[in-house]
């Protein structure tokens, strides 16, 4: 199984475009969102091009590819037009024999820890900024954001195949290569 994690597109059809096509020459099973699909919220500047109508279309044309978790800028008129879950806090996905606990980063986050058993992952966004630290009891991932990166960290996203986490620029560079069993 293939997945392509991305984070942060806040309504850039620019950017979201981008990552539609990263989808397309990496061909993942499932993308996985973490929330702030459609709107910039009031801390950020608006992204270039944005388009809320474009990003969702673009979207909801893969729906049946997409697994979603709810950003602080995501809300409940965004379920009326996305075709694909959004509403859900956190969602979990095995690797292996770790888990990877799923969520957008303003609820669950290195400061406020979900229930995880020791070795697994906490992926999250809402930082804006790529990232990856070891824990003595877990490992933080996250994707970074593909339309509004912080931290001098490029406009990017993750993919996870065969047990392998690669970063990677909406250019496609891989920047960062993670195996879960160096974990």
């Amino acid at each position: 199984m293939k997945y392509l994690i991305a984070s942060d597109i806040h309504g850039s059809s620019f950017y979201c475009e981008q990552l539609m096509k990263r989808c397309e020459e990496e061909q993942p099973d499932k993308l996985i969102l973490l929330g702030d699909l459609l709107y910039h919220g009031p801390r950020n500047a608006l992204p270039d091009l944005y388009d809320t109508e474009k990003v969702l279309t673009l979207l909801n044309g893969i729906a049946e590819k997409i697994l979603c978790v709810r950003g602080n800028c995501d809300s409940e008129v965004d379920q009326v037009v996305l075709n694909f879950p959004l509403m859900a806090d956190y969602a979990i996905v095995a690797c292996g024999e770790k888990n990877i606990f799923v969520t957008h980063g303003h609820i669950f986050n290195e400061s406020h820890l979900p229930p995880m058993s020791r070795g697994d992952i906490l992926l999250h966004g809402h930082t804006h900024v790529s990232d990856f630290v070891r824990h003595q009891d877990y490992t933080y991932m996250n994707p970074g954001s593909v339309s509004i990166p912080k931290g001098g960290t490029p406009h990017g996203y993750m993919t996870l195949e065969d047990g392998v986490f690669l970063w990677k620029t909406l250019d496609g560079e891989e920047y960062r290569r993670v195996s879960v069993q160096e974990l």
